[in-house]
């Protein structure tokens, strides 16, 4: 029994080890007491609660923002600055999708020292979304900004600084857009911009211009606790979201980009609140904003090129020339290829890896889709290190099934050999799609091959340096899995059993002979029993707290057309609770406006509801394209939708000098949005290929319900709450343009 024993010790210390990497990504503590010219996050956060004031969401031109700007503008005011406001009417397309936003603007500008130069800007923007207050995004963004200001107005500036409070960014970067037509803009060279996808958590540099060696260097040289690494900028740029770095990325400038990402749950949402706000978040936004500030005001960036980049637990950056890292990548893999030759793995050992990565993915996709047909919804939301936990450990049953697999059994030695040239292997894979990524690859089977070397004169060099990997491993990737379950809050679980295999791994080849003394099944039967209680506690813990609360928005929609109306809950597809089935015939379909499934049931139609309308001004005719200019009228609508199917061949739309284009290389309907007051009586425009009038569904978007909804809005859960978009009435119509 007691190798047994000793084996579920070590299994259950691999589980906590993984599960420990949270503690990697924590964030810096705030100052008590800092010295003059350090950024102090109290006297920023206490700013900022005097620009939320009473805490309504605040979306571009609206009543709420313009009180939100007045007391911004009166806080610049404040610290001794003389803000400018620009007052547009500007569009912008919606990047990585087919849509196109239009709304009016006020940006404010602040300029700080010397009049003439190439100047750095720091941007951030001031509306929140149409669902919540905005207090970490970006409001946090704003308080940092202010805090800079009042920091670097009495520092002897080299060059001029831009801070730009910019409107409109949360409805597709219009604010951004409008900004590149104001001839400020010609002054810039660099850029720092501040964004949040949650409200703790520290704050990552995770987007970089190209080349990326000069920002990055910059970076490097100025903060003290750095979070940034290449495969989360590569990463970045393959996911849809977007920031106003994708409008500002025209011009070449060199560019940082900042967000915190802890506790997504409450991102655009009433729980993005300022006192959900971590101050110690806000403390390393503003550290990281002041310090890099000044290093791009005092010293122009350095060097060009390409690096590869990595932090170690936030306490140091390694920077590797991406040359040298794909040479070192290619001599390793040589390197580990001719050791496993030489040991009779070459072909064994790689395909373990493979057929672990394989079974951890399987078992982790496997275990939490048996979960969730149990519980649906997002059952992992308020207590979701339990879900890591599943995924950890299926990763860690992964590791065991690699090596206990039947048929010839592989020595240590032969193993380390085999699983090191798999994992540079997985790297030479990781190399195409994420180049970036290539960092984590090199340090932990450099060390390996080191021990190899140094084992002809010390027997113990190649176990100790395997084990020293196996350390730098849990602590470089580990990082990784820690931040990508922040991320990736939603899932898919399975990359991180993926990455949980490829740290566990190495600890499991060195404890080989531990696991031949207990036995294949014992080995098998500890790790699944480890995966069983995990997903035991994730299917015993609540899904939704005060804190994570379940996404749950209601909407009152009405087809003008049938004269028919309806209700809708968009949730994360958990039943809705008893006391809704009571109040309405539920069903769970897709509303084609929407492109996802909600609840739908019947409901009785709101009395003096108005709906939308479009008046065509005129159409000009060209050799291959068509342009019609038309008016909206919203009839109390906030925000008015045109949507096309995706055969409609639209090359742009918009309005005056920001009509902008549709992607060439994106896929779906097409969406063309006016948000706000000064969308009544706007004249806008969209041209298309089509010969023939197109068909257009017209969605009109009011905040609010009507008094009908009283019973849903009582009936809904105590742990849930709008996300992305509020409690709001619709219309729907048709049109031919």
């Amino acid at each position: 029994m007691r190798p047994v024993l000793l084996l579920a010790a070590l299994l259950a210390a691999l589980l906590a080890a993984l599960a420990a990497t949270a503690l990697l990504v924590q964030t810096p503590p705030v100052r008590t007491a800092g010295q003059a010219g350090e950024f102090d996050a109290s006297r920023a956060k206490d700013r900022l609660a005097v620009i939320l004031g009473n805490g309504r969401p605040h979306p571009a031109d609206s009543a709420a923002n313009d009180a939100v700007r007045a007391r911004l503008i009166g806080q610049i005011r404040s610290i001794g600055l003389n803000p400018i406001v620009r007052d547009q009417f500007a569009c912008n397309e919606i990047y990585k999708r087919r849509g196109v936003t239009c709304a009016r603007v006020r940006n404010v500008i602040v300029a700080l020292g010397p009049a003439g130069g190439r100047a750095l800007l720091l941007n951030t923007h001031y509306d929140s979304s149409t669902a919540g207050p905005g207090a970490a995004d970006a409001g946090a963004g704003v308080a940092t900004l202010l805090e800079v200001a009042s920091i670097l107005r009495s520092d002897r500036l080299e060059r001029p600084v831009i801070l730009l409070f910019n409107e409109g960014e949360e409805l597709g970067l219009v604010g951004a857009r409008a900004f590149l037509a104001d001839p400020i803009s010609g002054m810039i060279d660099s850029l720092i911009n501040l964004e949040a996808r949650g409200v703790t958590g520290p704050v990552t540099m995770f987007e970089t211009s190209l080349p990326n060696g000069p920002p990055v260097r910059a970076f490097a040289q100025a903060v003290d606790r750095p979070y940034a690494n290449s495969l989360a900028t590569d990463f970045y740029r393959q996911l849809p979201n977007y920031t106003d770095v994708n409008s500002f990325s025209e011009r070449g400038w060199l560019a940082l980009n900042f967000a915190m990402i802890g506790n997504e749950t409450r991102y655009h949402s009433p729980g993005d609140s300022l006192a959900a706000l971590d101050p110690g978040t806000l403390q390393h936004m503003g550290d990281q904003a002041l310090a890099v500030s000044r290093q791009l005001i005092d010293s122009p960036p350095s060097g060009d090129g390409m690096l590869l980049f990595a932090d170690l637990a936030g306490q140091q950056l390694v920077l590797v020339p991406q040359w040298l890292g794909f040479s070192l990548l290619a001599l390793l893999v040589a390197a580990f290829g001719w050791v496993a030759f030489r040991r009779r793995a070459l072909w064994r050992g790689p395909a373990l890896v493979v057929a672990g990565l394989v079974a951890a993915g399987g078992l982790a996709w496997l275990a939490l889709w048996a979960i969730g047909e149990i519980r649906p919804g997002s059952f992992w939301r308020a207590y979701p290190a339990w879900t890591r936990a599943t995924a950890y450990a299926c990763g860690l049953l992964g590791a065991v099934l690699a090596i206990a697999l039947p048929g010839p059994r592989l020595t240590v030695a032969q193993l380390r050999a085999g699983f090191w040239l798999g994992f540079l292997l997985l790297g030479l894979a990781v190399l195409i799609v994420a180049p970036g990524g290539v960092i984590f690859f090199l340090f932990p089977p450099l060390l390996v091959l080191a021990g190899i070397a140094a084992s002809r004169w010390l027997a113990w060099a190649e176990s100790a340096a395997a084990i020293a990997a196996a350390l730098l491993a849990w602590l470089t990737l580990g990082e990784i899995l820690a931040l990508l379950g922040e991320l990736m809050s939603n899932g898919p679980f399975s990359l991180l059993a993926c990455l949980a295999f490829l740290i566990a791994m190495p600890w499991l080849v060195e404890a080989r002979p531990l696991l031949d003394q207990a036995g294949r099944a014992a080995a098998a039967g500890i790790s699944f029993l480890l995966v069983l209680l995990a997903a035991g506690a994730a299917l015993s813990v609540p899904a939704y707290s005060a804190d994570r609360q379940q996404r749950f928005t209601i909407q009152h929609a009405t087809d003008v057309t049938s004269a028919r109306s309806y209700w809708l809950v968009i949730n994360d597809s958990a039943p809705l609770p008893d006391r809704f089935g009571g109040l309405a015939n539920w069903t769970r379909d897709e509303l084609p406006h929407l492109e996802r499934k909600g609840w739908i049931a019947p409901a009785p139609l709101s009395p003096g509801l108005g709906s939308p309308q479009v008046e065509v001004l005129g159409e000009t005719r060209h050799a291959d394209a068509r342009t019609v200019s038309f008016r909206i009228i919203p009839n109390r609508a906030q925000s008015v939708t045109l949507i096309a199917d995706e055969n409609s061949q639209i090359l742009s739309a918009g309005s005056g000098a920001f009509v902008r284009p549709f992607a060439a290389d994106t896929e779906g309907k097409y969406h063309l949005t006016c948000f706000g007051r000064r969308c009544a009586g706007a004249t806008m425009q969209f041209t298309t290929r089509a010969r023939k009038k197109l068909d257009f569904t017209l969605v009109g978007t009011t905040p609010g319900l009507p008094r009908a909804a009283a019973p849903l809005l009582s009936a809904r859960p105590r742990h849930a709450r709008p996300q992305y978009s509020p409690d709001s009435t619709l219309t729907i119509s048709r049109i031919r343009l």
